[in-house]
């Protein structure tokens, strides 16, 4: 796929998890991800609790909580329960990937990531970087 049509469904793509993250119930942040192979979306997530748990992801002092998963951590885990492989796809996040998420991401066989907000904390991208990852930073989503 030529660059410019790529850049297109990079915005798409990335517009789509954008609307996915106003699923999550999180109040400080909600973050959207979607994982997509040859042209076809195969999972997705978004922050929140656990499965079985309440609905509320910040605690009385207006901290995340512990166990809240992140959108990325959701949508692996997702397509990991699936008929689906990760391998050779890309993760479409709204959020660059924190540390942890970084390993999972590497792990899942994802080759490419695609986000528009980076992270305080580059930690994560930079090991994607190391390990071979293509990273695009799009931070217009303006076509």
């Amino acid at each position: 796929m030529n660059s410019a049509k790529q850049k297109k469904y990079d915005i798409a793509y990335l517009k789509m998890a954008q609307e996915w993250a106003k699923l999550s119930y999180c109040k400080r942040r909600q973050v959207g991800a979607l994982i997509v192979k040859d042209k076809m979306i195969i999972s997705d997530g978004y922050n929140g609790t656990p499965s079985g748990f309440a609905n509320i992801c910040e605690d009385d002092e207006n901290y995340t909580k512990w166990y809240v998963l992140h959108a990325e951590a959701n949508a692996i885990m997702k397509v990991a329960s699936s008929t689906q492989s990760s391998k050779d796809s890309t993760l479409y996040i709204t959020m660059s990937p924190c540390k942890e998420c970084s390993k999972l991401i590497f792990q899942s066989g994802i080759k490419r990531l695609v986000y528009n907000i980076e992270y305080k904390d580059k930690t994560g991208l930079e090991f994607l970087k190391e390990s071979g990852l293509e990273i695009i930073h799009v931070k217009d989503l303006k076509t």
